[in-house]
């Protein structure tokens, strides 16, 4: 396992050297925010889509450690990975453990060819972190559902194939219950897509206004009034991963190689982020070694999220302060990070959130 995971590490490394070598602009934050299907299909090309994947799908049968060492590599130069992230980390997984045979051969060979784009309608206006509160409807229909509801910030929906919705198709005594999960394509009648630009005027959010739309039942992702207890799962693959630690790395070597001249205070404070993140990057290699070994490390994941969006918010802000006690005018991925940095706080679920799921975890421990 050892051999492989270097394996694919170093192929990561070099595909991402030679993005940089020819006119690759690394980003803080681009795995959410950048989005090139061109480099999307290199990874696929030298088979680093879907590592953990059944070989009969096209992947490689590797453990999600692998994965990591992938994913840390194109973390590290900030290389634009949107096209094939949310696929790659957790639709993949979910349609492994919850799909139809169908549905297995229609999107797994896909995503790994870099072919299909997925975005997450999870989030709603009055339902943000709190999933359980989706309002967003999916009513039974002849030979599928009818989902009317709004999506809000769905990252990169005005360029994906495909929406993983959560929505409601039954109620219960529990706001939890009656939540089923589905594959929409983007180009069903009903579907709008509205921009929301970020402080800068960029825009990689959206807001996602579902009339109407009809699903077909073999849409269907998994068991009718399940979505929940899939979601959860689905949930530790996506708090989990380096990306809630290392979206700024960027800046971080940028910061190294800069040759600021730092106060002793400075110095320490730098040594003390550079310690918390190599704890983060243990908790990070603890999960995927979790998911390896088939659990669904729910409570290690939302610590490791909560503790690396305040990691990533702290290095950002010490790192604006560093140029700004130089006098030295802070350089473009320094502006990428603070904006960047609010919603480090809110996807992936807010801390107040984490941490009661956190504790409750701990009480049934």
């Amino acid at each position: 396992m050892i051999d492989e995971v270097a394996e694919v590490r170093a192929a990561a490394r070099s595909l991402a050297e030679e993005w940089l070598a020819t006119g690759g602009r690394g980003r803080a934050d681009n795995w959410a925010r950048g989005l090139d299907p061109a480099f999307s299909k290199s990874l696929a090309a030298h088979g680093l889509i879907g590592l953990t994947w059944p070989r009969e799908y096209g992947g490689r049968g590797l453990g999600n450690v692998a994965r990591l060492a992938v994913t840390e590599e194109l973390l590290r130069v900030g290389a634009p990975t949107g096209a094939h992230w949310v696929g790659d980390r957790q639709i993949g997984p979910s349609l492994i453990r919850h799909g139809t045979e169908r549905q297995r051969a229609e999107f797994l060979p896909a995503i790994i060819a870099g072919e299909v784009v997925f975005a997450l309608g999870m989030s709603e206006p009055g339902a943000g972190s709190d999933l359980a509160a989706v309002t967003t409807r999916a009513t039974p229909v002849a030979g599928g559902f009818r989902v009317s509801g709004r999506k809000v910030w769905t990252s990169n929906a005005h360029r994906a194939t495909h929406l993983y919705l959560l929505a409601r198709t039954d109620t219960g005594e529990r706001k939890h219950e009656g939540l089923s999960e589905f594959l929409i394509d983007m180009d069903s009648p009903g579907v709008q897509v509205s921009p929301i630009r970020d402080l800068a005027g960029e825009h990689h959010f959206n807001e996602v206004l579902l009339e109407g739309v009809v699903v077909p039942e073999d849409r269907l992702l998994g068991v009718r009034g399940r979505g929940w207890q899939q979601v959860v799962g689905q949930l530790a693959f996506e708090r989990g991963g380096p990306e809630r630690v290392l979206s700024t790395y960027p800046l971080l070597a940028e910061l190294l190689s800069a040759g600021l001249s730092l106060s002793p205070a400075e110095q320490d404070r730098l040594g003390e982020l550079i310690a918390r993140l190599a704890a983060l990057r243990h908790l990070a290699g603890g999960v995927a070694k979790a998911l390896d070994g088939g659990e669904a490390p729910t409570r290690e994941a939302a610590g490791l999220k909560h503790l690396g969006t305040a990691f990533e918010t702290d290095l950002a802000e010490f790192v604006r302060d560093a140029y700004a006690a130089t006098g030295r005018a802070p350089s473009p991925l320094v502006w990428d990070a603070l904006l960047s940095s609010p919603g480090f706080g809110i996807r992936g679920g807010a801390a107040e959130v984490l941490l009661s799921l956190i504790a409750r975890q701990e009480a049934r421990a």
